[in-house]
């Protein structure tokens, strides 16, 4: 019961994060005329944010528990 508390934890910390991350007022200090490697810093932070939120869910995702009522774990849905 705490694992799955912890998970849930994480979950929601990781969803607050990204929304935070992503709110206008943090996206526009990115939001200056620097190039690098021929890309704009804004397409780095708001590309570099949903990277880390799509690997950070990937990693949550691995440590849920099988669902019991999967048809692939053998048990019986009806």
């Amino acid at each position: 019961m705490a694992e799955q508390r912890k998970l849930i934890t994480s979950m929601l910390a990781l969803t607050i994060a990204g929304a935070l991350l992503l709110v206008p007022p943090l996206v526009y200090v990115f939001n200056q005329p620097l190039i690098h490697f021929g890309i704009p810093q804004i397409v780095i932070y708001l590309f570099g944010v949903w990277l880390l939120l799509i690997l950070g869910t990937a990693a949550l995702t691995r440590v849920l528990p099988p669902d019991s009522a999967d048809p692939a774990n053998g048990a019986e849905g009806d």
